[in-house]
């Protein structure tokens, strides 16, 4: 029986990941979906104009087309040389002036220590493997300024939806999935890189009628937690 196949770079890169029509929703910045997952991660926390900030996992580069007009400037940081052709494209169809886009590790990106004010990691844990995660955390720790936020935003994988998908119930389980975080980890990851935890808890989903139920049962009913968000500060400033 063969070992499965690593996700890595080389998969994100050789794959039809970024141009699968299976993720329409992702590949559209207007769509409900990304209008939704900008609006809840903003309510995590929303930067103010004259920040600098750090997106890790860009993708599609949703959030630094969302951003870049409301900030002092916008980086979009991916791994995946196909991500990064893809945001340059739409960046020379629709300029602007304080967005751009790096092709780095995550864990590993080159940049200036203390230097930004905001890094967000939104859909990016449950594509990291455990090790990754960790380097990762500290990268953002290590960018940020005294004071600076890490905002993070992950599926909970104890949600209806998620477990029926990864047991091919419904939809298609998302193989890039490789390391789903709970709570507590998500939390522990970044303890242990420095950040204060300023808030930590479970959003609900863009499923109209499920949104409801989310709403005032997941407290008590661990099937209806769909997304966790937590929010790091790293001390001083």
């Amino acid at each position: 029986m063969s070992e499965p196949r690593k996700i890595d770079k080389e998969f994100y890169d050789s794959s039809d990941y970024f141009e699968n029509r299976g993720n329409a929703h992702l590949h559209d910045h207007n769509s409900p979906f990304q209008q939704y997952r900008i609006t809840k991660v903003l309510q995590i926390h929303t930067p103010a104009r004259t920040d600098r900030v750090v997106d890790l996992g860009c993708g599609w580069g949703t959030f630094g087309f969302a951003l870049a007009d409301r900030v002092a400037e916008l980086l979009g940081v991916d791994f995946s040389e196909r991500s990064i052709e893809i945001c340059e494209q739409r960046l020379q169809g629709s300029p602007r002036k304080a967005l751009r886009f790096l092709c780095a590790d995550a864990g590993a990106t080159g940049l200036a220590a203390d230097a930004y004010d905001v890094v967000l990691a939104a859909d990016l844990f449950e594509h990291l493997y455990p090790d990754d995660s960790e380097r990762v955390t500290r990268e953002a720790f290590r960018i940020l300024a005294p004071g600076g936020r890490f905002v993070t935003w992950t599926p909970h994988r104890g949600h209806i939806l998620e477990v029926l998908k990864n047991r091919d119930i419904i939809l298609r389980r998302d193989i890039s999935h490789v390391d789903y975080k709970s709570m507590s980890v998500m939390e522990g990851l970044l303890s242990r890189a420095g950040f204060e935890i300023e808030k930590a808890y479970y959003a609900e989903s863009h499923v109209p009628g499920l949104r409801v139920a989310e709403r005032l049962l997941q407290g008590v009913v661990p099937l209806l937690r769909r997304r966790i968000a937590v929010l790091g500060r790293k001390p001083g400033g």
